[in-house]
């Protein structure tokens, strides 16, 4: 017992010699310093035992000497039902045999060749890996507890200094686990373990890639963090969809789902990612490879999940219903391209930042897709039926709200059309293009619509009231930016030309029944001329009052212009029409008998034009 524990204590000095001396001369000094203080680190012994015997058996006789020693030290610590982080003391101890497993491993592996030195660095081989496998288990333990007993929500502060948190000093439900809440202020960072515990992580951390256990430690780490992670984004209210199961949800379900889903995406990629990102630096510190390689692994998971439910909304129906919703997830995923570019920086995480700059630009295909779906959608709507008293048409009050409420992304519009291979012309941009396009499939789907109506002057009342509403709709918002105020003027000249075409088709025939050809008819045939002729004024009159009173003009600054244009054009005629046929005889003093409207009685039918029924002004 005694030898044995001197070997042990020869073993020691041997060990200390060797890693404070830093050249074979300096080991040398510190062995002689020993023999000075005890007579058993005489320099002979300690020469002695250092050095293998001719025939090799005096190096592995110390080498079984200091596996036995590290054995008990290994195998007290392996077997314990305690933590072994509970003792600082213990902790240390059992790093320490660790370090000098892995250094003792490394001094012999140059005689690995001989067959007595391979039987030792087998068994040693044999204790590292029980060693390997109870570090694991303490590793675990420490991530585990020690996100347990540290708050989240702390904020860090790099010109703070931080404190270590004293274990067991408050109790913990069970089931609390530590996960970030939503938030709308993202300038911060999580520090989900202790600064003491880190330390503890990382010396453990050093010994597991020092003995060639960088694998296992990073699975660990990963793993324990990664439940953390997808447990944080549960909480976030984001579920683990396929994208199957996003394209068969109900549109207002996904409509919340991807209000989710932005608030989610935000806190991942802007607090939690990044504190990730810190803790695994910090644990893994000098270990660059292996702390990118865990913090892709720890990340992966939500990161893909996050990036599928994008890509579903991108590639899913492109009904044009769907761009508001689309258009908020390719503002997110462009809002966060920093952020993957920053967080995901590293060689191991190349493939999910592309992922989602792939996803980004492939909503933006999508977002261009809804508006060609937005063209089908005006070219298929039917020329059939047509709108009661000459008004507003469904598809011109869909369109043009649609693209005011589109335009109010006007920015991120022209970004998705400015990402597309088409090639703007020399004064506008492809949104331009696309907008002006789009105004002409409508206007040219309203000219067909207005071939529906059997009288030609109905057919330009709906042509104005569709022109008018659609050049308001322009003029008043973003619209009108991108199609400029010469596009605003040309139309507005349009509806001016309908209501030309409107007068012109209605009154005009009646305004030519007011005059009278003195030439053509003679005096004597005058008064008989004059009479039918208001005979017929009067009956069309009546039919058009009749007819256009229940049509509708429903911007009412345009009802009154052309009220008062018929007036204008119609008053004076009528007036010297009826002043001349008094005056003419014998006829003129029985006028009454033929004249059914005083002019301010034609004034007061004018004024009831327009007006419309119920069903025509809805």
């Amino acid at each position: 017992m005694a030898e044995n524990g001197e070997e042990k204590l020869l073993a020691v000095a041997r060990h200390i010699a060797k890693t404070l001396g830093h050249n074979e001369s300096m080991a040398d000094d510190i062995l002689q310093i020993f023999s000075t203080f005890d007579g058993r680190f005489s320099r002979e012994k300690l020469s002695e035992d250092q050095q293998p015997s001719d025939d090799g058996s005096g190096g592995v006789a110390a080498l079984e000497r200091a596996l036995n020693s590290l054995d008990s030290q290994i195998s007290r610590f392996v077997a314990s039902d305690q933590p072994i982080w509970s003792d600082p003391a213990d902790s240390a101890a059992f790093l320490d045999a660790i370090d000098e497993l892995v250094n003792l491993t490394r001094e012999w592996s140059h005689a690995s060749s001989e067959k007595p030195i391979s039987a030792c660095l087998s068994r040693a081989d044999d204790m590292m890996q029980q060693a390997m496998f109870r570090i694991e288990e303490e590793f675990r333990s420490l991530m585990d507890h020690g996100a347990e007993s540290f708050p989240v929500s702390h904020r860090f502060d790099e010109s703070e200094e931080e404190d270590d948190v004293d274990d067991g000093e408050e109790d913990y439900d069970d089931s609390q686990i530590p996960v970030a809440q939503p938030l709308t202020d993202y300038d911060l960072i999580i520090d989900a373990l202790s600064s003491a515990t880190i330390n503890d992580l990382h010396e453990i951390t050093k010994r597991m890639l020092a003995a060639g256990f960088d694998k296992s430690c990073s699975h660990v780490y990963s793993g324990s963090r990664r439940e953390f992670l997808e447990e944080s984004m549960s909480r976030l209210g984001l579920q683990k969809l396929s994208i199957e199961d996003v394209h068969k949800m109900q549109w207002q379900e996904l409509e919340d789902e991807i209000d989710r889903w932005i608030k989610a995406a935000n806190v991942a990629l802007r607090i939690l990612f990044p504190s990730e990102r810190r803790l695994c630096d910090r644990v893994f510190f000098g270990f660059s490879s292996a702390a990118d390689l865990s913090f892709m692994e720890v990340c992966r998971g939500s990161t893909i999940q996050l990036l599928n439910f994008a890509d579903a909304v991108a590639i899913g129906s492109r009904s044009p219903e769907r761009l508001f919703k689309v258009l908020d997830v390719f503002e997110t995923m462009r809002d966060l391209m920093v952020e993957f570019e920053s967080v995901f920086s590293d060689q191991f995480c190349v493939v999910l930042r592309n992922e989602a700059v792939t996803i980004w630009k492939r909503l933006g295909e999508a977002v261009r897709g809804i508006f060609m779906e937005l063209e089908n959608l005006i070219r298929r709507d039917p020329a059939k039926a047509a709108v009661p008293g000459g008004g507003l048409h469904p598809i011109t009050r869909y369109v043009m709200n649609y693209l005011r409420a589109a335009c109010r992304s006007r920015q991120t519009l022209e970004q998705v059309f400015e990402e597309s291979n088409g090639v703007p012309s020399k004064d506008s941009t492809l949104l331009t293009v696309q907008m002006s396009w789009i105004m002409e499939l409508l206007e040219s789907n309203l000219e067909v619509k207005s071939k529906v109506y059997k009288d030609p002057a109905l057919s330009y009342v709906f042509l104005m009231n569709n022109g008018r509403y659609i050049v308001q709709k322009v003029r008043d918002g973003e619209l009108g930016v991108l199609l400029g105020e010469d596009w605003i003027r040309k139309h507005n000249a349009k509806v001016k030309q309908y209501q030309m075409s409107y007068q012109r088709s209605s009154w005009n025939k009646m305004i030519g029944l007011l005059k009278v050809d003195n030439a053509a008819v003679g005096m004597n045939g005058l008064g008989k001329a004059m009479k039918e002729k208001l005979k017929e004024f009067n009956m069309q009159f009546d039919e058009v009052c009749k007819a256009h009173s229940t049509w509708v003009v429903f911007d009412e600054q345009m009802r009154e212009e052309l009220r008062t244009s018929l007036a204008r054009l119609l008053l004076p005629a009528y007036g010297n029409f009826i002043a001349r046929f008094q005056n003419l005889g014998d006829i003129g003093k029985n006028a009454d008998r033929y004249i059914k409207y005083g002019v301010e009685d034609i004034e007061a039918r004018v004024n009831d034009l327009f007006k419309g029924t119920s069903t025509a002004r809805k």
